[in-house]
């Protein structure tokens, strides 16, 4: 930077034959070039501390004289530099506000890339002559360094002088650095944010790279919590191997760059890094793809999280609100593959998610899912002991004479257990959807029908074959109770409300919710999400039809007993000639009796209630005539022209062999007809 001289006043002037001379005394900038020359540093710091208490002491600051003393700090800063006296350099050059980046620009390993060649600074001419021509405070140091044996580079004594002197630097650099940018901040005022300004990046991330180093980790930590203009592409390098990473994420936080943040968990999370400062990793990837709200990065790192915590993973991969969402069964059914991949477990738990929470109407999930639990229940019958548990119960149900159907006595008498859960998981599945593929789970059923005869009975009733299913639950299971209530159900084996007792008392309250539409509140206390569609009418004709079909079920197996109570029960949808005709002749009348009795008194009942309806409608009928007789003979009779086509075809005939037509009166009309309303006879002359 070039300014004008500042020239000291004179009050003493010599006038000569050929000149005029002056006596001035000697200025501040010549005072300090002469004892810097003659390397009388101490005088030229004296020198400038009485001019600086000097300026401070006047009540106005000239701008020149303060121009000054600045030059001066800075001579002397650099002189100091030069000699390796870091301490008093750094106090001087602070004094003398010498941009940063000039002595930045002197250690290349913590400069980076933070100049280039086009910056440019204002500095004095004087100090610019005078700086140090090394480019780097190492070379500094060694030129600087005494000569020893063998060299100055190999002595042991000159490089441990060496390591001394290069931590002086680095500490004065420290410490000039520190104090610029508080000078900075308090010039700035408060609630400043980031500048940008180039001195400012280079003081904040200068400051950065030395914490790290001298491994400053709370002055570090304070430096990043407030606005900084850090550049973090100069010092994530560093912070990365120099082990900051709580830093680095600080840093990246601030700077919205939570992707490089995830990148810094998953390390720690494997174990590849380590920092004692960020306590759970793996918790805070967790806060950041939720609050993120994207669901390719949702994706894309739950499944990461799966493969090392499935728990954790499926948080993420399976959202808590059970708003209505636009379903989309290929891209569930394909990020169910990944989860699958990477966790058979972690699979299954967000299948039954899709199935349960999303209510998915996917054919391919609920095959899924349904071949899911029947292989589960599979799996536990490899245990012979679970096997011959539910044997045991089926023996107990059907050799003791139960109102309760076998389903409710299953989950009422087995201890509460893994394999319990499964079984009824797997029979609530069954007997809930009708979305899956019922030919591949009948199937896996094959060759297990001796103990999950429960279960097979209700493929069958599903597939239609409902005279195999009701043998099955008369015959094999002895459970009448449930094979009438597939009669009354229409081929369907447990009700809503069963469903809902065995769920509730064995928490499975969200399988009766999506499976059968039990209304149930979700654990906020919100409704849950409606359920999947359910068929709620009963055909009639499909119900005569079963109750037909166990009865003869009952009649072949000679269950006399099941079949008179069926009769009873269900005498309003049997027809007598069809059960006369099923019923074998050896049966005693008077176990259809009430059966005979209730019939005819029905048919009874109905006939007379027919004569009943038709005389008071022939009632109505004569009342309604006798109200309007009076108002229609009042009203007078109107007569309406005929059209000239129906005049023509009338002149065709004899009109008094025409016979008036009779009309339904409830008809309408055709246009062309004329409509008469007769009068009230009277004579005629």
């Amino acid at each position: 930077m070039t300014r004008l001289p500042v020239f000291p006043r004179s009050s003493v002037l010599v006038l000569g034959s050929n000149s005029i001379q002056s006596l001035v005394p000697s200025t501040v900038t010549s005072q300090l070039e002469s004892l810097l020359e003659s390397h009388r540093l101490e005088d030229a710091y004296n020198l400038a501390d009485q001019r600086r208490k000097k300026l401070e002491e006047s009540l106005e600051v000239d701008e020149d004289e303060a121009e000054e003393l600045r030059y001066v700090y800075q001579r002397i800063g650099f002189q100091c530099f030069k000699e390796t006296l870091f301490e008093d350099a750094g106090k001087h050059l602070f004094n003398g506000e010498a941009d940063p980046r000039l002595l930045i620009s002197y250690y290349p390993d913590l400069r980076g890339s933070l100049f280039s060649a086009e910056d440019t600074m204002d500095v004095f001419a004087g100090v610019a002559e005078h700086m140090p021509t090394e480019s780097s405070v190492d070379d500094i140091i060694r030129n600087y360094s005494p000569h020893l044996a063998p060299s100055t580079l190999s002595a042991p004594p000159t490089a441990e002088l060496r390591k001394i002197l290069g931590m002086a630097a680095k500490e004065m650099l420290l410490s000039f650095l520190k104090k610029n940018r508080t000078r900075r901040s308090l010039s700035k005022g408060k609630g400043v944010q980031r500048t940008g300004d180039p001195v400012d990046i280079a003081i904040d991330t200068v400051l950065v790279k030395l914490y790290a180093e001298f491994e400053r980790t709370q002055d570090l930590y304070g430096l990043l919590s407030e606005p900084n203009d850090v550049l973090v592409d100069e010092v994530e390098p560093i912070l990365q191997n120099l082990g900051q990473y709580n830093a680095l994420c600080m840093l990246l936080k601030q700077r919205g760059e939570d992707l490089k943040i995830l990148d810094i968990l998953a390390k720690l999370i494997d174990g590849e890094w380590t920092d004692d400062d960020i306590k759970d990793p793996l918790s805070q990837m967790v806060n950041i793809v939720t609050e993120k709200r994207d669901r390719a990065l949702t994706q894309r790192w739950g499944l990461w999280v799966t493969r090392r915590n499935p728990e954790t993973g499926l948080k993420l991969l399976m959202p808590r609100d059970n708003g209505k969402r636009r379903e989309k069964p290929d891209e569930d059914i394909a990020l169910l593959n990944q989860i699958h991949e990477a966790n058979a477990a972690a699979g299954a738990q967000y299948l039954e998610y899709l199935i349960l929470q999303r209510r998915s109407t996917s054919r391919e999930l609920h095959t899924r899912q349904a071949i899911s639990c029947v292989r589960q229940v599979l799996d536990c019958m490899k245990e012979e002991s679970v096997k011959k548990l539910w044997r045991a119960k089926a023996s107990s149900y059907a050799s003791s004479r139960n109102e309760s159907s076998f389903l409710s006595y299953f989950a009422s008498t087995t201890p509460d257990s893994q394999h319990k859960r499964a079984r009824l998981k797997s029979i609530l599945m069954l007997a809930g959807s009708s979305l899956y593929d019922l030919d591949s789970v009948k199937d896996l059923l094959q060759g297990q029908e001796t103990v999950l005869k429960f279960e097979m009975a209700m493929i069958e009733g599903k597939l239609g074959n409902h005279r195999s299913a009701l043998q099955i639950l008369v015959h094999d299971l002895s459970d009448a109770t449930s094979a009438e209530m597939y009669c009354a159900l229409g081929g369907d084996i447990v009700p809503p409300k069963i469903a809902q007792t065995i769920a509730r008392d064995c928490g499975l309250d969200a399988w009766a919710s999506a499976l059968f539409g039990v209304p149930v509140k979700s654990p906020n206390g919100t409704p849950a999400p409606a359920s999947i569609s359910r068929t709620n009418t009963v055909n009639e004709e499909l119900k005569k039809e079963l109750i037909k079909i166990l009865l003869e079920v009952y009649t072949n197996d000679k269950q006399a007993d099941r079949a008179s109570h069926l009769l009873n029960a269900q005498a309003m949808n049997l027809d007598v000639l069809d059960v006369i005709s099923l019923v074998p002749s050896d049966w005693p009348v008077n176990m259809m009796t009430s059966f005979l009795s209730r019939s005819f008194r029905r048919t009874l009942h109905t006939q007379y209630e027919g004569k009943i309806v038709k005389n008071i409608s022939a009632g109505q009928n004569l009342a309604v005539k006798d109200e309007t007789w009076e108002p229609i003979s009042e009203a007078g009779g109107w007569i309406e022209d005929e059209d000239e086509s129906a005049t023509e075809s009338l002149s065709e005939k004899d009109a008094g062999t025409v016979a008036p037509s009779s009309f339904n009166e409830k008809r309408v009309l055709p246009d062309d007809v004329a409509v008469h309303i007769l009068q009230p006879p009277h004579d005629v002359e």
